[in-house]
């Protein structure tokens, strides 16, 4: 699964998911994408699950680019603990996603591969997205 490999500080806070992509909105590599319409945390397990999907479904053959990292922590407190005596223990890794970015890119494979690809990929994934090809993506 994928996290950083360098982790100074490892409790962040938990944020705010306003507004549209700013960067991270347009394909860039591939020649099909996979889009988000909505705000999200996106889990490191999510994004492998996605991935095998694609690669699964491609049958090994193309070009897979993951466009988002879970560069984030999550954090928890163990279960039936009282309020207060500070921050819980990091859980997991997560990628803040907002509308309009691009979360994976592929070429290489028929049009009919990439969509199905790309739909069973999106069926992994907690937020509604949607399939987007390189020529007809202009912001």
């Amino acid at each position: 699964m994928l996290q950083p490999s360098r982790t100074a500080y490892r409790k962040h806070h938990r944020g705010r998911r306003r507004g549209r992509a700013a960067r991270g909105n347009v394909i860039s590599f591939g020649e099909w994408g996979l889009q988000a319409q909505a705000p999200a945390w996106i889990d490191s397990r999510q994004i492998e699950a996605a991935r095998r999907a694609l690669t699964h479904e491609m049958k090994r053959g193309g070009k897979v680019w993951i466009r988002i990292f879970p560069d984030k922590t999550f954090t928890k407190k163990p279960a039936e603990t009282r309020m207060g005596k500070g921050k819980g223990a990091p859980e997991g890794w997560v990628a803040v996603v907002k509308p309009d970015r691009i979360l994976f890119e592929i070429s290489g494979v028929p049009e009919e591969v990439a969509r199905e690809a790309l739909r069973l990929a999106a069926h992994k994934l907690p937020i509604k997205t949607k399939v987007v090809r390189r020529d007809e993506l202009v912001i």
